[in-house]
């Protein structure tokens, strides 16, 4: 009869105790040690992000706008008389000088007005050479009485004359000298008074004459004004350049002040451009901007700052002082950079999304001696167009990721694929 060994089973328990131990301190390493690891990072496409290098160098400090280019001078053509579109002539797009006929208005209520205003001033003017003739006629009148008074007198003065050489031989009577005496000394007194009246007659006829003038000056003034009216019904361009606009059609009553045409100068350019008001206080007259037409970058000077925001943005005025590109036009779309301040030794970057001047952001920046990116909190300075000056956080030859990485804000680190 067998009699089982109690240190064989023993020895099968004590194993089974070790292997346990074993186990159980196995798993309370592999839980600390898993509580020692990091979280897994988010992985990112690198093709899908935009990575910059700070460096260290001059910085150019610039504002971008995008805006149009717009004729320095625009004459907006308005209706001075009231009409209707009679014949359109031109339409946009043609040269025009000063006197082009753009379209003919048709009034006929001022056309008759100026016909009126003719035959008015042509029966004044025959008035005129009428009274002239009969004025003419009394004062030769008035000089033929003078000069029959002047004659009279000269007789009646010989006759005096001789009487009075008589009466000293006694061949004539006193009363008789005395009667031709009295004669002569009434037509002296006539003469004088014709002479006097010839005088006054001259300066009446001028008086007339002049009166008559005023009145046919002030006809003639209003017949050219009536023909001014009439010939405003042909509506002129008004200075030499190229017409842009004619809103009207055959037909269409035309009130005074109505818009009728646009006429530009394209040869004489400004480019106007729309620059947020962030950015615009720090834009002055004078400083040095270049506009972009995509056919070609022209020079030019800040000539004027609109003193009001309009939709978050100032406009401002760019005078172009380089030879404009082929196909540049009024309307047409530019972009436009002013520059503001060039600072010379500077460490910048590119311009995040979301980097402001100013301001701190959390930027990802690179591992060099691994594929993964961590967030720092970077300090920003004064920014340009696509550059922005870093003053803590980074250092010259860091690379960090400038896309939007919103995606990401919950995790401290992701990995570039």
């Amino acid at each position: 009869m067998d009699i089982p060994r109690k240190s064989a089973a023993r020895n099968r328990l004590i194993r089974r105790i070790v292997y346990i131990v074993i186990l159980v301190a196995a798993g309370t390493g592999i839980t600390l040690y898993l509580n020692q690891l990091k979280p897994a990072a988010p992985s990112v496409e690198r093709s899908t992000v935009w990575i910059d290098t700070v460096k260290r160098g001059p910085l150019l400090i610039q504002v971008r706008g995008l805006g149009t280019l717009v004729p320095e001078e625009i004459l907006w053509i308005p209706a001075i008389q009231p009409g209707r579109v009679k014949k359109i002539i031109l339409r946009p797009g043609v040269n025009v000088r000063e006197d082009t006929i753009l379209l003919e208005l048709s009034n006929p209520e001022l056309e008759l007005a100026a016909f009126d205003a003719e035959w008015q001033l042509k029966q004044a003017d025959a008035a005129y050479t009428d009274l002239k003739v009969k004025l003419e006629q009394q004062r030769l009148d008035q000089q033929a009485n003078t000069a029959r008074v002047k004659a009279e007198f000269h007789q009646a003065k010989l006759t005096a004359d001789r009487d009075a050489a008589l009466v000293k031989l006694g061949l004539k009577s006193d009363l008789e000298y005395q009667l031709s005496k009295t004669k002569a000394e009434e037509l002296v007194t006539r003469l004088k008074i014709e002479e006097e009246r010839t005088a006054i007659s001259g300066a009446s006829v001028d008086a007339q004459l002049a009166s008559q003038k005023v009145q046919i000056e002030k006809l003639r003034a209003n017949y050219a004004l009536k023909r001014t009216q009439v010939d405003d019904l042909k509506v002129r361009a008004g200075a030499e350049g190229v017409l842009q606009e004619l809103p009207v059609e055959v037909g269409q009553q035309m009130t005074p002040g109505a818009v009728l045409a646009k006429v530009a100068q394209p040869w004489k350019l400004k480019a106007v451009l729309k620059i947020a008001e962030t950015q615009a206080k720090d834009v002055q007259i004078g400083q040095v901007a270049s506009i972009d037409t995509r056919n070609g970058v022209i020079p030019g000077k800040v000539a004027r700052i609109d003193p009001a925001v309009q939709q978050g943005t100032v406009t401002v005025d760019v005078r172009l002082e380089g030879e404009l590109p082929q196909g540049a036009r009024p309307d047409l779309s530019v972009d436009g950079v002013v520059d503001i301040e060039r600072m010379d030794d500077v460490v910048y970057v590119g311009r995040p999304v979301f980097g402001q001047p100013n301001s701190t952001v959390g930027l990802f920046r690179l591992d060099p001696s691994s594929n993964e990116a961590t967030r720092v909190q970077v300090k920003l300075g004064k920014s340009s167009v696509n550059t922005i000056a870093v003053l803590d956080g980074l250092k010259v030859g860091d690379q960090v990721i400038l896309s939007d990485m919103q995606t990401w804000d919950a995790h401290p680190r992701v990995r570039l694929n």
